[in-house]
């Protein structure tokens, strides 16, 4: 196992570039009063440079995308009578892949009606575009997980260690947490996905390439922090980094972000909102470093 010390970093942008090379990013997320989640996770995918991202949310809610981001195009997907996306929902989002997205995020806030998990399973064997597995989706492979080995896009999954737990056929999240490392590669190697052990010390692998993050704090364990990260990962897979490339600079991103902010705010007080604030100051450091560089530089930087 090679262990990662340094980060791939984005491509510089030039003066020709246009939103269409920096990445068509679309969130498949939401369910009723879970929408937030989604919204989170677009937000996360702008701040992190996508070029153009879409917020596909259950029939019905589409208004709250569009109120709550003016420059995130809000799209509406077949819902089921509880109001969360129903299994003719997948459709739907293949159409929009083909025509107008390069990454795809799923399942923040989605829900775990029947029809969404035979859903978010459909979508992992038939998406071509690389996938990008969070929160819900996680739920609905751990009931299928022949879903995750049977599918042809490249993915990243983001399991905190109870998720890891179910994914893996472990008992409890205190197993994972024994194992970390061993258990998010074994995984990841036995799935062909690059997996984003969330907690301390964030574990990223591919199954031969290990990243272990040394960003972030305990204020960020609060709701809505992994919707941000997804969002962020989906758009750094969209600007030109593999999925473990992204993963990585995104989980170090991420982690940076919530220092910062908790530094001028405090870990009490944190929110992924005080983390998509700070986002902008840390992709200005970011900027002036080269292709490839070492976290610590990075961190320098801001000192």
């Amino acid at each position: 196992m090679e262990e990662i010390k340094k980060l791939r970093n984005l491509p510089p942008r030039r003066a020709g570039d246009h939103k269409g090379n920096f990445g068509r990013v679309l969130i498949v997320a939401g369910s009723p009063g879970m929408c937030g989640a989604g919204c989170l996770a677009a937000l996360g995918a702008q701040k992190a440079g996508a070029g153009l991202v879409t917020l596909a949310l259950p029939e019905g809610s589409a208004p709250v995308g569009e109120l709550f981001r003016a420059s995130i195009i809000s799209k509406e997907l077949a819902a089921g009578a509880g109001g969360a996306i129903s299994a003719k929902a997948a459709p739907e989002v293949l159409n929009m892949a083909r025509t107008a997205a390069d990454v795809c995020a799923l399942g923040p806030g989605l829900g775990r009606d029947d029809g969404t998990a035979e859903a978010v399973r459909m979508l992992t064997r038939k998406l071509q575009i690389p996938l990008v597995l969070d929160a819900d989706a996680l739920n609905a492979l751990a009931e299928d997980s022949a879903a995750l080995k049977e599918r042809t896009a490249p993915a990243v999954i983001t399991p905190h260690p109870g998720e890891m737990a179910r994914l893996a056929g472990e008992k409890t999240a205190t197993a994972v947490q024994g194992d970390r490392t061993a258990i998010a590669a074994t995984f990841a190697l036995g799935h062909g996905a690059v997996t984003v052990l969330k907690g301390h010390g964030t574990v990223v692998t591919d199954g031969e390439r290990m990243y272990v993050n040394g960003t972030g704090n305990p204020g960020m364990a609060t709701g809505g922090m992994g919707d941000v990260l997804t969002g962020m990962i989906a758009a750094l897979i969209g600007g030109g980094l593999d999925c473990f490339e992204a993963a990585s600079l995104g989980v170090f991103i991420h982690g940076l972000a919530g220092d910062d902010a908790a530094a001028g705010l405090s870990m009490t007080s944190l929110s992924p909102e005080d983390v998509l604030d700070t986002l902008p100051a840390v992709f200005a450091r970011l900027e002036r470093l080269g292709d490839v560089f070492e976290p610590a530089a990075m961190v320098a930087a801001g000192s």
